[in-house]
């Protein structure tokens, strides 16, 4: 039996997302007259309470767009040390819009309201970069799917607003945070200015992320969107798919969270394990003793055809997703608890 639980963007189309996707109404979004992208877009911003949405083909390039928005080159952005933008979107802060990034050591991803104040640059102390954003990215990747606490997000929020800094969420998994938080869409749209969702994670559409805020924002994201690239045309399709996994997929993902704590509790199981990342979500993340015993688990995760991926530091990485099956959940959880080191 094959397994793949390297990321929750190796999920496919439903058929019933299929058939949905093959009725979409389409036209050229380049020139705005894609009916159902059009639709999309006005759905997941009022679903978050926002104005305007504006659909992209990645995250990266919706994260990359809403840095662009809030600085102007030479300013500063405030995030995490483990965030996606800082590690994962090919230096695009730079050399995108010209940006430096003054990482955070939080807890799993997660900053403080308290550690953000400490490392805002001086409004008159012109040797240092302006600092003009803070983004946040809710769940945490590297973090291993951790959520941050509402009552956290509403100092961060209330401290951008008084400190006069545009503050943007990386929300490609907050779709997992929502249901394992309680919180709403609406809760989101209220504390931060821009906020990027995936639909290809949790939610299992084959491609696309929105970009949302205010009408006067999007307006010039479709500008920013031009520029790198990211028009596209009989998009509909995509956002067919993307509505369709809104509408059906969203609440299940708290089925992929339970898989994930119950594969979290037998990799604690296995003699040798150093350590593992709370399963607050659908990532799980842990860490063995040794690189020896970190190759050894690999080999035998390979040769049982489960694939998992290592995150560099001998941390390894399963994620759990929608075609994820519990016929397959059962299985790993079998080699895992068979394995034993030599």
């Amino acid at each position: 039996m094959q397994v793949n639980l390297i990321s929750d963007t190796v999920t496919r189309p439903s058929k019933a997302m299929l058939e949905q996707m093959i009725k979409a109404p389409v036209g050229d979004d380049v020139f705005k007259e894609d009916p159902s992208v059009n639709a999309l877009e006005a759905k997941v911003a009022q679903l978050f309470g926002k104005e305007a949405a504006l659909l992209f083909p990645s995250g990266t390039m919706a994260n990359q767009t809403a840095i662009k928005l809030h600085t102007n080159p030479g300013d500063q952005l405030i995030c995490d040390h483990y965030a996606h933008v800082f590690n994962y979107e090919g230096g695009g802060v730079s050399f995108n819009s010209g940006v430096s990034c003054a990482t955070i050591v939080g807890e799993r991803g997660r900053i403080t309201a308290e550690q953000i104040q400490a490392r805002i640059n001086p409004k008159d102390f012109y040797h240092s970069p302006k600092t003009a954003l803070v983004v946040l990215e809710n769940t945490t990747n590297k973090g291993g799917g951790a959520c941050y606490d509402p009552e956290e997000i509403k100092r961060i929020a209330a401290l951008c607003k008084k400190e006069n800094l545009s503050l943007h969420l990386d929300g490609a998994r907050v779709w997992n945070a929502m249901i394992a938080t309680k919180t709403t869409p609406a809760f989101y749209g209220e504390h931060f200015d821009t906020i990027s969702v995936c639909f290809s994670k949790g939610l299992g559409a084959p491609i696309g992320s929105a970009l949302i805020g205010s009408k006067e924002m999007i307006d010039q994201a479709l500008r920013v969107r031009k520029i790198l690239g990211g028009g596209m045309r009989q998009a509909g399709y995509l956002a067919e798919a993307a509505s369709y996994a809104i509408d059906h997929h969203w609440q299940e993902t708290a089925q992929d969270h339970v898989k994930a704590r119950e594969l979290g509790a037998a990799v604690m199981a296995i003699e040798g394990v150093l350590y593992l990342a709370p399963v607050d979500t659908n990532i799980v993340i842990f860490e063995l003793a040794s690189s020896e015993l970190e190759e050894e688990f690999m080999a035998y995760m390979a040769q049982s055809q489960i694939q998992l991926i290592s995150m560099g530091s001998g941390k390894l990485r399963f994620v759990t997703h929608r075609d994820y099956t519990d016929e397959q959940h059962r299985y790993v959880l079998s080699c895992i608890q068979q394995f034993k080191f030599s």
